[in-house]
């Protein structure tokens, strides 16, 4: 099968050949074991997102939560003013994926739809729409954040349009969204140490993403004995 999109997961040390910062690389080995690899299209957050979610609820006391979020989000959509055409075949996609990745007990399917170019980049335009409506819906918040003068023009500009990389208020708009925390490792800075940031701040994070060069991938934390 042709992994284009999102990778199975492999162990570090196989995986992050290129170690420039060698501290670095060690501390990320002691705390994560295994990296899943996503397409670099400008999409990465969304994309791991998505995945991370499905997987990591699946079969655990968070998924009736992460269910129950899913399932408002038409309802912060059309407050925010979509058409419910622009998005209830996207949503009826992400609800369907839901679905198969519950009903799998071989975890093989989730991977398998996000390897299909349309249900995956609907998952994905899905989630930038959820986003956008988020945002809008708490723009009194937002707004201070945003390096624009309309919020609405860069929802449609910068979150909504497929393939343009995300920034931080994003990160937050949709981990509040949906109800999951985040913890994101950095590779950047030049001070010899792994950053950390936790979304939202103190709320116990579910995912584990790695950023290194504009781009997330999904950690998957070493078994605690």
């Amino acid at each position: 099968m042709d992994e284009k999109y999102i990778s199975r997961k492999q162990k570090i040390f196989t995986a992050l050949v290129d170690k420039p910062d060698e501290t670095k690389y060690q501390e990320l080995c002691k705390q994560y074991a295994f990296i899943r690899r996503i397409r670099g299209d400008g999409n990465c957050f969304y994309r791991a997102f998505a995945f991370g979610c499905l997987e990591a609820v699946k079969n655990t006391s968070e998924a009736q939560k992460f269910r129950e979020a899913v399932m408002r989000g038409p309802a912060e959509l059309t407050s925010s003013g979509f058409h419910e055409g622009a998005f209830t075949e996207l949503f009826n996609t992400f609800v369907r994926v839901l679905e198969r990745s519950e009903a799998d007990e071989q975890h093989s399917a989730l991977f398998e739809l996000f390897n299909e170019q349309n249900t995956s980049d609907s998952v994905v335009q899905y989630l930038r729409y959820l986003t956008s409506a988020y945002l809008q819906n708490h723009s009194d918040f937002f707004q201070q954040f945003i390096d624009a003068p309309h919020l609405k023009g860069y929802c449609s500009q910068e979150v909504e349009t497929m393939a343009m990389e995300c920034d931080h208020v994003e990160i937050v708009a949709l981990s509040e969204a949906l109800g999951v925390g985040i913890r994101i490792v950095s590779m950047e800075g030049c001070n010899g140490e792994l950053n950390h940031i936790t979304i939202p701040a103190g709320r116990e994070p579910l995912l584990h993403f790695l950023y290194k060069n504009s781009h997330y991938d999904i950690l998957y934390q070493v078994a605690q004995s």
